[in-house]
């Protein structure tokens, strides 16, 4: 591992700084100073550098590498081909997991997407690898590529996201349409959307004999170990994954991706050290992306305002060979309250490299197009969007029947609409404008997110010091795991956060779970929590075994860990420290261990989610149709918190993302060639600080008994589900024109404007 590391932090030293506190980032120096380690920047002795070729058609196969020229440049080692990429121990054309994806790993000389890696060259610099690259000059039998609705393969899927249903249905959604006293239909079209996370996907690989260490940004560590070795058949124990930082990933750094598999290809055959660092550009097609999606909603209301019929339809686009489909229309399964409700996602296969998961994978993009058609059931029925929601979302769980875990939905949006001014908002369009002349506009959007748990392990040893270590193979992209779970251990060991060490980021190490689905606090903050328990009950163990300690005979009674001392239940002034019970017992360490264990009858029983209301404000230019997002206030209930500083930021984060979602992001495609012509963060739009408004975050207390034994629940997506649609409607209330795609063009309003 690299010397200057999480594991190897300093101590932060602050009275009560254990789980509850806003405390900062323990690696927060390390970054701001440049001293945190990425993958890219490791360089072993030795170490050659790879660059993919990638294609420039979206469909055919290549006929012509000029692999000659490109050997023949001074500096190149090897350039690899279809013709003779070292073997694979399986198919790249597989899929060993649900969460596998298939991938491009020179298999045949076919091309799927532009951007589709078609060989790699090797050398001894970045500049010869880069220039040996260019000199492949390859050229193509191209076929036209399909690359919109109107040339794209239809298809009706079993499943779309990771297995989800692709049609669910609770009631007679036809029938309930028929009878209801008035029927809204709305139809919203979202863009392609790519990650763009700050560090690209990059690669350090170092083979020694059939062991492999591999430097390299990863969400989900031992995970992306197992499949590396089992594509490259070696036993998962002989990969090491070390990634102690992540410049970001937002689902894409959690998979096996074909450019990452063929430089550790490289490596093994040359018998050096690779490393590899994808471009900007080249991440616009193998990595994963948000897929476009073609929504339509329909829903029936009665003579008071109530919904009586509920039906959302997404056409959700994917690759030629792979199956992942935006899971847009689930968004309407569990929100609000219809006796019928029905979400069919049906496919499109286009020539584009397959969509994954991003941040609110389904959430964003249906809760969006949702957001739009209740506003618009709202104004059909001539009552305040709050109060319509107020009216109509679900106390349990649609179609399943569960009670929800928490009621604070209510209160999200009391707080909400108090700190935004609701109140003051008039029900009819195009009313305000501010000294300036220009439309203003209010509106808002409910956000919901799931509360999902992967297995998770970790290990805790207290040491004879008084410090202890503990230890999970976690991933922190950013959003401050390294503080939060630290944070929980200690709390769990009865500690001060500077005495307790995480080790973390490495795979060697119990496994973390995956950070991703919002679930990472609870999955690997969980073990730890329980991993803290054990080495305490076995510390306890030996104190209350012992005849000379004070807590001799307190095993039925219990005791109490705090401050580094376990005190007797019934009587706190008999107590000992962590130090004196492993000195008189000769004990260097004790080691507890712990799991992720969820209680599988709440699961059954319990609807679980993380809950919020976003209140947006927007300003409107009447005669040129320029919008700015002038205040954004969300209020949110997620649980117990860990590190309000820390929740608050991933909030910020989330409804900055939600307005990036709404004004700004598109990725842009010739329809002649299936190039995406912004793939730059240049003309890929993504929001500056001058985009960005007052934005404020409202933490709602909430207590849930059910979610997990911690009461914790994610934070990192439900931020973007309210936004996108709360902004939309606040251009609509100052515009008078509905939103039916994004991101919200000048065009679209102008086209609108009285």
């Amino acid at each position: 591992m690299p010397p200057e590391t999480p594991s190897a932090l300093a101590p932060y030293r602050r009275h009560g700084s254990n789980a509850g506190q806003p405390i900062t980032r323990r690696d927060g120096e390390l970054k701001v100073t440049g001293r945190a380690t990425y993958a890219a920047d490791n360089r072993p002795e030795g170490l050659l550098h790879a660059v993919t070729a990638v294609s420039r058609i979206a469909r055919g196969r290549v006929a012509f590498l000029d692999v000659a020229a490109a050997k023949a440049h001074p500096g190149v080692v090897e350039v690899y081909t279809p013709a003779n990429r070292p073997p694979l121990a399986q198919d790249p054309d597989g899929k060993l997991s649900p969460f596998d994806f298939r991938i491009e790993a020179l298999q045949d000389d076919t091309v799927r997407y532009v951007n589709q890696p078609i060989a790699l060259v090797v050398a001894e610099t970045l500049e010869a690898a880069t220039e040996g690259a260019a000199l492949l000059a390859p050229r193509y039998e191209a076929m036209p590529a399909r690359t919109g609705a109107d040339d794209g393969q239809l298809y009706e899927p079993e499943s779309s996201g990771f297995g989800m249903p692709a049609r669910t249905a609770y009631g007679d959604l036809e029938a309930a349409l028929g009878a209801s006293d008035q029927v809204v239909s709305v139809e919203v079209d979202t863009p392609t959307q790519f990650h763009n996370a700050m560090e690209p996907h990059a690669v350090v690989a170092a083979w020694d004999g059939d062991h492999l260490t591999l430097d390299m940004p990863s969400q989900a560590l031992v995970m992306g170990r197992q499949l590396y070795a089992a594509y490259l058949g070696v036993p998962a124990e002989n990969v090491l994954i070390r990634s102690p930082f992540l410049g970001g990933g937002f689902g894409s750094k959690g998979f096996l991706t074909g450019p990452q598999l063929l430089a550790i290809l490289a490596a093994r055959d040359l018998r050096r050290p690779v490393k590899l660092a994808l471009t900007r550009a080249q991440m616009y097609g193998p990595v994963g992306h948000r897929g476009r999606t073609w929504q339509s909603l329909r829903l029936g209301l009665d003579a008071e305002g109530r919904l009586t019929a509920l039906g959302h339809r997404s056409l959700s686009v994917t690759s030629s060979f792979e199956d992942f489909l935006e899971p847009a229309a689930n968004a309407s399964l569990h929100l609000y309250a219809s006796p019928a409700i029905q979400a069919e996602t049906t496919g499109l296969r286009l020539d584009i490299g397959t969509p994954g998961p991003m941040r609110a994978p389904g959430e964003a993009s249906g809760s969006a197009a949702l957001e739009i058609a209740i506003d618009a059931a709202a104004e059909a029925c001539g009552m305040d969007p709050l109060e319509f929601r107020l009216r109509n979302y679900a106390d349990t769980e649609p179609g399943a029947g569960r009670p929800y875990s928490s009621k604070a939905l209510r209160e999200c949006y009391a707080e909400g609409a108090k700190a935004f001014g609701w109140a003051d908002r008039p029900l009819q369009p195009r009313t305000m404008r501010d000294e300036n002349g220009l439309l203003v506009g209010w509106g808002m959007g409910t956000a919901l997110f799931p509360c999902p748990h992967f297995p998770a392990e970790a290990r805790a040893t207290l040491r004879a010091d008084g410090t202890a270590l503990v230890e999970t193979a976690g991933a922190d992209m950013g959003q401050g795991a390294w503080t939060a779970l630290a944070q929980i251990a200690a709390e769990a060991l009865g500690l001060d956060l500077d005495r307790v060490e995480l080790h973390s980021g490495v795979s060697s190490l119990p496994d973390g779970g995956m950070a991703g689905g919002s679930g990472h606090t609870a999955s690997a903050g969980l073990a730890l929590h329980n991993a803290g328990l054990d080495a305490i009950a076995r510390l306890a163990d030996l104190a209350s075994g012992d005849p000379a300690s004070p807590l001799y005979g307190a095993g039925n009674i219990g005791v109490v860990a705090r401050a580094g001392r376990l005190h007797r239940r019934d009587d706190e002034s008999r107590s000992e420290s962590y130090v004196e019970i492993l000195a008189r017992a000769g004990r260097d360490v004790v080691v507890g261990s712990g799991r992720m264990a969820r209680d599988e009858e709440a699961a059954q029983t319990w609807a679980m989610y993380s809950h919020g209301a976003v209140f947006a404000e927007v300003k409107v230019d009447p005669d040129l149709g320029q919008v700015r997002c002038t205040r954004l206030v969300g209020a949110f209930a997620a649980g117990r918190i860990i590190n309000p500083r820390l929740v608050r930021s991933q909030y910020y984060g989330g409804m900055i993302w939600g307005l990036s979602f709404a004004l700004l992001e598109e990725a842009r495609t010739d329809r002649r060639t299936g190039r995406i012509m912004n793939a730059d963060l240049a003309e890929y739009h993504v929001p500056v600080n001058a985009d960005v408004p007052s934005v404020d975050a409202i933490l709602v207390p909430e207590e849930d008994a059910y979610v997990n034994p911690l009461g914790v629940k994610g934070v990192g997506e439900i931020g973007v589900t309210g936004t996108v649609g709360a902004i939309a409607n606040a251009v609509w209330h100052a515009t008078g024109v509905r939103i039916r795609r994004f991101p919200i063009r000048i065009e679209d309003l102008l086209t609108g404007l009285p």
